[in-house]
């Protein structure tokens, strides 16, 4: 991967120097999310919207798509017990949506996770992470969860989050996940 790709989108490689060990865990904690936000505690999920969009651009090189492409985009927010904690962002293709990754137009509550680590012909791509700006298509979903946690001294985002691309018989869908602030509290060390 070169520099370039590296820091695409403001989507980085790997987490800053300046981000704590439990940030660097989460971000780069391998496996399914929900499963690690189980051990936490009771976890909701709840679909904030499912529809047809043009690309953002963003997730385009990810997806290997040209910006505006025709996707179909999902978005939930996962709570821990009763405190949300992370939003998440799929996104496909809009004519996989309908074959490939139909399922994850069935979805409904259920955790992408039930559909993804069950199928061998599944392969995932590295993470990237950023610190989120408007910019990324992501900061739009979770911005209105994050409350008056979100912005430091200045009005800079701390909105930490991660994604990767599943790739299925030569068809992308992209997950972005984002911490939200009060996520980082539920997640301490006891």
């Amino acid at each position: 991967m070169n520099q370039a790709s590296q820091h695409s989108g403001g989507w980085r490689a790997s987490p800053a120097p300046s981000w704590t060990s439990l940030q660097h865990h989460w971000l780069l904690r391998p496996g399914a999310l929900t499963a690690g936000l189980r051990q936490l505690g009771h976890v909701e999920l709840r679909v904030l919207a499912e529809y047809p969009a043009g690309l953002a651009p963003d997730e385009a090189p990810g997806l290997r798509r040209a910006p505006r492409s025709a996707v179909w985009v999902r978005e939930v927010a996962m709570a821990v017990d009763g405190i949300d904690s992370v939003v998440a962002r799929s996104v496909t293709p809009l004519a996989a949506s309908h074959a490939t990754w139909q399922g994850v137009r069935r979805l409904r509550t259920r955790p992408l996770a039930d559909m993804l680590y069950h199928d061998r012909s599944i392969a995932r791509s590295p993470f990237q992470v950023a610190r989120l700006t408007p910019a990324q298509a992501i900061h739009g979903v979770a911005l209105p969860l994050a409350g008056a946690d979100a912005h430091e001294p200045g009005d800079l985002p701390r909105l930490l989050a991660r994604r990767s691309v599943f790739w299925r018989h030569g068809q992308p869908l992209m997950v972005a996940e984002c911490f939200l602030p009060a996520f980082w509290e539920l997640a301490l060390p006891r």
